[in-house]
């Protein structure tokens, strides 16, 4: 039976460079294979992914990223584990960049494996796929002793966004050791209905109160996310405007865009305050939040920000004017 190397005198010659005992040719052949148009040689960059020498593996897992199959997603998982740190990370790579959904059935097997940088690469890899099968690996690895697969885990169960999940994301909101984890998961649960934000807001609030600053900025940021009932709403509002006082203006810009997101009306003369504050980014998101919130007792704040240094500054002031003369017309 033929094959497409015996029909194709190109790709015949570069299969027998492929398999030349210099390695630096095999690696050449490997480079100009990537060159070329159309996907007959994609087979050819997976026998590759097998050769003895390293350099020619990781030349060959960075050219299948533009030839996804279940057979080249089949022979990189095995080169996550390899001896060599860059063609683990070259599989890892190419694995990340995935697109088809069934992709993530040859992957999630080793979702278990005994190397954390595998569960790593894995999880990783199916969090845009938002497979259904990614569910149960994921919650499970919520409990991995690895951070670093806590936090992918964590990533994969947001793009999922189940609401059967929000009970062990948002426990780990607040008790997880690891400062990055808490934070991913301070923004996963964002995706949580009016029925389950109870729960979700009381961990936020926490999240409100971290000693990280990376993830009180997180949850000020998911606050202005969640659909809140009008109490959870104003808990959430008057946590905001405590915020405005951290220590970190990156916290502080959060959660003035979180308020004007509520539109928390008490938020009014902590954000015109804010508009003196001396980084321009900050009271430019103070001007758009007291935009959202439409209270003409702004005004004369706002005009003065108006003819801010910052023009950045003075363009979302005169919006915020704009939007508070027509919600008062």
């Amino acid at each position: 039976m033929n094959t497409i190397f015996d029909e194709d005198a190109e790709l015949a010659q570069y299969r027998e460079r492929l398999h030349h005992p210099d390695s630096a040719v095999r690696r050449i052949a490997v480079l100009e294979l990537a060159d070329l148009d159309g996907d007959e040689h994609a087979p050819l960059f997976i026998e590759a992914l097998r050769d003895s020498d390293a350099s020619v593996r990781a030349e060959a897992a960075r050219a299948l990223e533009a030839f996804e199959s279940v057979d080249s997603v089949a022979g990189l998982v095995p080169l996550l584990s390899d001896a060599d740190e860059e063609v683990r990370a070259a599989a890892a790579q190419t694995l990340s960049e995935l697109k088809h959904p069934a992709s993530a059935a040859v992957l999630l097997p080793h979702a278990a494996h005994p190397h954390a940088f595998v569960r790593v690469a894995v999880l990783r890899a199916v969090r845009e796929l938002r497979a259904a099968g990614s569910y149960a690996p994921a919650l499970a690895a919520l409990n991995d002793t690895d951070a670093a697969v806590r936090r992918e885990a964590v990533t994969v169960l947001g793009y999922l966004k189940q609401p059967a999940a929000l009970p062990a994301l948002t426990q780990l909101v607040s008790q997880d050791a690891d400062a990055e984890v808490r934070r991913a998961a301070t923004g996963a649960v964002g995706y949580a209905g009016i029925d389950d934000a109870v729960p979700v807001l009381s961990a936020l609030l926490d999240g409100l109160r971290d000693s990280t600053w990376q993830v009180r900025e997180e949850a000020a940021t998911t606050l202005g996310k969640l659909a809140l009932p009008p109490a959870g709403a104003s808990q959430a509002g008057n946590a905001l405007i405590a915020a405005l006082e951290d220590a970190y203006w990156q916290v502080r810009l959060r959660a003035a865009r979180s308020l004007g997101r509520l539109r928390h009306a008490a938020a009014r003369e902590a954000l015109v305050q804010t508009l003196a504050h001396t980084i321009s980014n900050l009271r430019k998101e103070a001007a758009l939040a007291l935009g959202e919130l439409g209270d003409a007792a702004a005004v004369p704040a706002l005009s003065v920000a108006a003819e801010d240094s910052d023009p950045e500054v003075r363009k979302a002031a005169r919006l915020a004017l704009a939007q508070i003369q027509a919600a008062t017309r």
